[in-house]
């Protein structure tokens, strides 16, 4: 059984300030979730920590991206420490921050080896820059680490692309805008929006990129889990609020399949804002959901 091993990335530099002079507080997220006894239920080994360097509202004028030198210089010791984490034969359990933690978790995996990626989220993250509104690197995540946009943040360390296009599946996005969804449509990843995710039928669907994973012999796959996938009933407390969204069924259905892999390298949760959940009854239901699955079926 792997060691598993809670990396806490308190980052916040992938979002837009929700209001002037206010940081985004979903760097808060990694000590929520301890409060609410998430380190404590998946029963990891050891924590480990990394701060980022300091937010700014300012775009970078090279790249139009907010926080881009520090994104980049975050990235290279995330990668450095997830690199040794994966050398030693560790579980990775990230906490961020906010979806742009995915660079240096994906450019520790490029050192790796060959790795696929499943990403669950209600918005694809896959776009240009000149479609954002905000410059928030987190809104670009997927398009990024697959080598789409400005050098200075595909191409660190000269390892782009660090999850090639055509071993990236993205899954549940139910933002549905034909300009915004044709920037995945026109790649080679595999794109199942919420609708279709549904249409296929969730134990399919998952089998499906299993079935991928191991005929492509890749070394192994991560899975990037941001909250904003689930339904917006049980689960506002996100920056940017979308209708519908999965089921706690579905969602433990989902992921109890891939918890089940032994390709599964290690995994990341994203985006819940404690800002947002002044109760905690939000993230309450969310610990005891994720850590039940995981605990009933990593490794098992």
């Amino acid at each position: 059984m792997k060691e598993i091993t809670i990396v806490e990335f308190t980052s916040n530099l992938g979002l837009k300030e929700p209001y002037p002079g206010k940081e985004p507080s979903v760097n808060c997220l990694p000590d929520w979730l301890w409060k609410h006894n998430l380190h404590k239920t998946v029963r990891a080994k050891n924590i480990i920590r990394l701060d980022p360097p300091k937010y700014s509202s300012i775009k970078d004028p090279e790249t139009n991206i907010l926080n881009a030198d520090s994104l980049v210089t975050y990235a290279r010791e995330q990668a450095y420490l997830i690199n040794n984490l994966l050398s030693s034969g560790k579980f990775p359990f990230v906490l961020g921050g906010d979806c742009s933690i995915l660079l240096g978790t994906a450019m520790a995996l490029k050192q790796k080896g060959n790795y696929g990626l499943f990403y669950l989220d209600g918005h694809t993250d896959f776009m240009d820059i000149s479609l954002s509104e905000t410059g928030g690197a987190g809104g670009m995540a997927a398009s990024i680490i697959t080598g789409n946009g400005h050098t200075k943040l595909t191409n660190i360390l000269n390892l782009s692309p660090y999850i090639k296009e055509e071993n990236l599946w993205c899954v549940g996005n139910r933002e549905y805008d034909d300009t915004y969804e044709n920037e995945i449509r026109k790649s080679t990843a595999t794109y199942l929006s919420l609708n279709e995710l549904r249409k296929q039928g969730i134990k399919n669907a998952v089998q499906s990129f299993l079935l991928e994973i191991k005929s492509k012999k890749l070394d192994g796959f991560w899975i990037h889990i941001d909250v904003d996938v689930l339904n917006d009933s049980i689960m506002p407390c996100v920056d940017s609020r979308t209708p519908d969204g999965l089921t706690y069924d579905e969602f433990n259905e989902l992921t109890s399949y891939l918890f089940q892999s032994k390709k599964l390298t290690g995994l990341e949760i994203t985006i819940l804002d404690p800002g947002l959940d002044e109760t905690g009854q939000y993230t309450k239901e969310f610990v005891e959901n994720i850590t039940s699955t995981f605990n009933q079926n990593f490794n098992n």
